[in-house]
């Protein structure tokens, strides 16, 4: 089992991914990447996330179109902050876009303060629906080749295969379409856009496994980002400690506060935090493979403190997983 063990964090055969979401794709001077989070491949192109991402804000919004400027910021500003916006954001005549200028610190918050101020909403399923930005499934090797298949490479268009001098990686984009927010449970589920047949055929996946877990299961482990590393992954072991009928209200001031409800494994063992997303997952004996089994979804408020104090703290040890069954019965005839 080791090698299959090591298998789940190697970059060639790891179903593990992150997805960001991204503006201005084919223009690197005012590409950004935004709204990391953890996800991985269940095969066919299927990818499952997390959900909580999606109604979170951006507050900022770093790139537009200007006919979005025209018809949803400009007429809510009055004559000083339209002239203030239009400096940070100057029109560029031959894209029509506006781009974010170099900004001081006193600027920048006065730009959030502004965005919030007139009730611009910049939360990624918004700004996803608006097309300012989409979803990608972010590869990386320390070769150009995808998966050790150069013939692979003429899919990619420019902007979507690049290097990385700073990480040592080659970075390939696959993009994605949001196929259904399950946000009680808060599970994501994406599907691969744009990707003939031989890409998704290339990258690694993992069964999955659509039952509740005994409290006793062995070899259960979660699969996430390697410590102080979003390049890196780490597989390590975890427990499931209990169960919950799961409560908890979400945030969200234009759509409305949602709850998070339904059942959820207390689990034990080490995550950090960026890790939502991540598959929880298990060695099936019987098939030979290991299989996903839950989500990780939120931290615990169950939690060893310092001084009451979590501030700087890193000793989370206790985290809430979504298993799968709670979609089962949506989701399980699509995979």
């Amino acid at each position: 089992m080791l090698q299959k063990q090591l298998a789940l964090t190697a970059e060639a055969t790891s179903p593990l991914f992150r997805i960001m979401w991204i503006q201005n794709i084919f223009d690197p001077r005012h590409r950004h990447f935004e709204n990391n989070v953890s996800a991985f491949h269940v095969g066919n192109g299927n990818i499952l996330s997390v959900a909580h991402n999606l109604r979170t804000e951006a507050q900022l919004v770093k790139s537009l179109e200007d006919r979005l400027y025209a018809t949803e910021i400009f007429p809510f500003l009055n004559a000083a902050q339209a002239a203030f916006f239009e400096q940070c954001f100057p029109l560029d005549a031959e894209t029509g876009m506006r781009n974010i200028s170099q900004l001081n610190p006193t600027d920048f918050q006065s730009v959030v303060q502004l965005i919030r101020q007139i009730g611009f909403d910049t939360r990624w399923i918004t700004m996803m629906q608006k097309k300012i930005c989409r979803p990608y499934l972010i590869i990386q090797f320390r070769n150009e080749h995808f998966f050790n298949q150069p013939e692979l490479k003429k899919f990619f268009a420019d902007g979507l295969f690049f290097h990385e001098p700073s990480l040592n990686r080659y970075t390939f984009l696959v993009g994605l379409e949001l196929q259904q927010a399950f946000y009680a449970e808060d599970i994501a589920w994406y599907k691969m856009v744009g990707a003939p047949r031989e890409i998704m055929e290339a990258i690694p996946s993992i069964d999955t496994d659509f039952s509740i877990l005994n409290d006793t299961q062995d070899q259960f482990y979660c699969l996430q980002s390697s410590p102080g590393s979003e390049v890196g992954r780490l597989l390590n072991r975890a427990s499931i400690e209990g169960y919950a009928e799961h409560f908890n209200i979400f945030p969200d001031r234009f759509g409305g506060n949602y709850t998070f409800e339904g059942t959820r494994y207390l689990i034990k063992g080490y995550f950090r935090f960026g890790s939502s997303g991540a598959p929880y997952v298990y060695f099936d004996h019987e098939k030979n493979c290991f299989r996903a089994n839950a989500i990780q979804s939120e931290a615990s408020p169950i939690q060893l403190s310092i001084n009451n104090n979590r501030e700087g703290n890193f000793q989370y040890v206790n985290a809430l997983a979504t298993p799968l069954h709670t979609i089962a019965e949506r989701i399980a005839a699509f995979l």
